[in-house]
């Protein structure tokens, strides 16, 4: 059995999760009590919500679930949506090419589900948007162009960042330059996850950050009041806003 159980942190404003492994005891409440050990340890009793994984006849063993809880592991931890509680990497176990490909069938079903119930945590921040044309009544997936924001600002200098508009929202790119003071302009909850991301000492960003719209994500850089459509923009200037209207057209 494989279990996940969630949190959010306020501290940094992240969800958390955390991916273990439970085996059938004779008492047939191995997951149970591994839930309640982790409920009973002070430094494991942070979540409120667990999803658990297993099959109707309880045909993963030791070395299955092994790979399960690598895999979900290093998937997470891709994905960079989620704080990953696990202390150590998984071993992923030694399973067959047949085995590997019946548990890559498992993992695709377990993240249709943990998507169903509204957790993410296996999908990257930076997804492409996908644009769908018509050839041959085929369905053509393109990656998302990325955009690029420019601004000097007084006292501060010039700051740059770098962001891909995507199906769940606009998202900053990590390695981009985040201006250290804002004003007044910027909305409450932006200045929060101003105050909340993972900057170096430059101010250089360090993980990707998803906005709900393309003027939050400006206004996260400079921390002023801006108008995404337009503050975005392509390798050869064209905004955001041109973009869009060119897809409308289309």
């Amino acid at each position: 059995m494989i279990f996940k159980h969630f949190c959010f942190a306020y501290e940094t404003g992240k969800n958390v999760v955390y991916i273990g492994q439970a085996g059938a005891r004779k008492n047939g409440e191995g997951i149970l009590n591994r839930l309640q050990e982790h409920k009973r340890n002070p430094e494991k009793d942070y979540w409120t919500e667990a999803i658990v994984f297993t099959t109707s006849n309880n045909s993963l063993g030791p070395t299955e679930i092994s790979y399960l809880e690598n895999r979900f592991c290093n998937m997470a931890l891709k994905a960079k949506r989620y704080e990953v509680k696990n202390g150590n990497d998984p071993t992923p176990g030694n399973i067959t090419e047949e085995k590997e490909s019946e548990m890559e069938e498992f993992i695709d079903y377990a993240k249709v589900i943990m998507g169903t119930l509204g957790h993410k945590v296996f999908e990257p921040l930076n997804k492409p948007v996908i644009a769908a044309t018509q050839a041959s009544n085929d369905t053509v997936a393109e990656d998302a162009i990325e955009l690029h924001l420019e601004r000097t600002i007084k006292n501060v200098g010039k700051v740059e960042a770098n962001g891909k508009q995507t199906a769940e929202g606009f998202v900053v790119l990590q390695g981009s330059s985040i201006s250290p003071v804002d004003d007044d302009t910027v909305p409450a909850v932006i200045k929060e996850r101003r105050v909340k991301a993972q900057l170096d000492e430059h101010h250089i960003l360090q993980e990707d950050l998803l906005f709900s719209s393309p003027s939050y994500a400006a206004m996260f850089v400079i921390g002023k009041s801006a108008n995404g459509l337009t503050s975005w923009k392509t390798a050869d200037g064209k905004t955001l806003k041109s973009l869009e209207s060119e897809q409308t057209a289309d």
